[in-house]
């Protein structure tokens, strides 16, 4: 893959990483409840797709219009990398450092969405109070959590790379 290629991948990756962080910082600032708010983690996660989309078109445009697999999921791959980091760091400083009393309330909250979405399923009480004693007894912005996160959201967007990239693949006819 080319510098280019990389570089371009990258500078999306931060501009994804900063609409994140900002979206982050936003929400706390404006409503806390946004963050465990259903179609705000939608929207993110639209978005976090759109930007790889697009580092991949933007990475295929810079090579005349080629891309193999492999360049254009790795250039998808690097961005969302990027982008989720610069997102976990912001997250992980916001809510460990500067204010931790915001990450207890949005485990309150998070309790609460949990046992409305489980009794919206019709869940046994039981598996409801399971969930909730997990929930409670985690600290989900520790590092080991905010890095399990990190390596869960990059396997699903993975997959989603998987797909992007072959669906967007184009080889060079004319490349030996």
């Amino acid at each position: 893959m080319e510098n280019s290629s990389k570089s371009i991948a990258s500078n999306y990756g931060l501009y994804l990483g900063s609409l994140l962080a900002i979206l982050t910082v936003g929400a706390y600032a404006v409503n806390i409840d946004l963050l465990t708010n259903t179609w705000f983690g939608i929207f993110i996660l639209i978005a976090i797709i759109v930007f790889g989309i697009i580092a991949v078109a933007k990475v295929k445009q810079a090579q005349d219009g080629f891309a193999s697999f492999k360049q254009a999921f790795t250039s998808y791959f690097i961005t969302i990398l990027i982008g989720l980091v610069v997102s976990t760091i912001v997250s992980y400083v916001l809510f460990n450092f500067i204010d931790t009393e915001a990450a207890d309330l949005l485990k309150e909250k998070t309790v609460e969405k949990t046992i409305q979405m489980m009794e919206g399923f019709n869940a046994p009480p039981e598996t409801i109070a399971k969930s909730v004693e997990q929930i409670e007894s985690q600290n989900q912005y520790s590092i080991l959590n905010v890095l399990k996160g990190l390596a869960g959201n990059l396997v699903l967007f993975s997959i989603i790379g998987l797909i992007v990239a072959a669906a967007m693949k184009k080889t060079n006819p004319n490349a030996s």
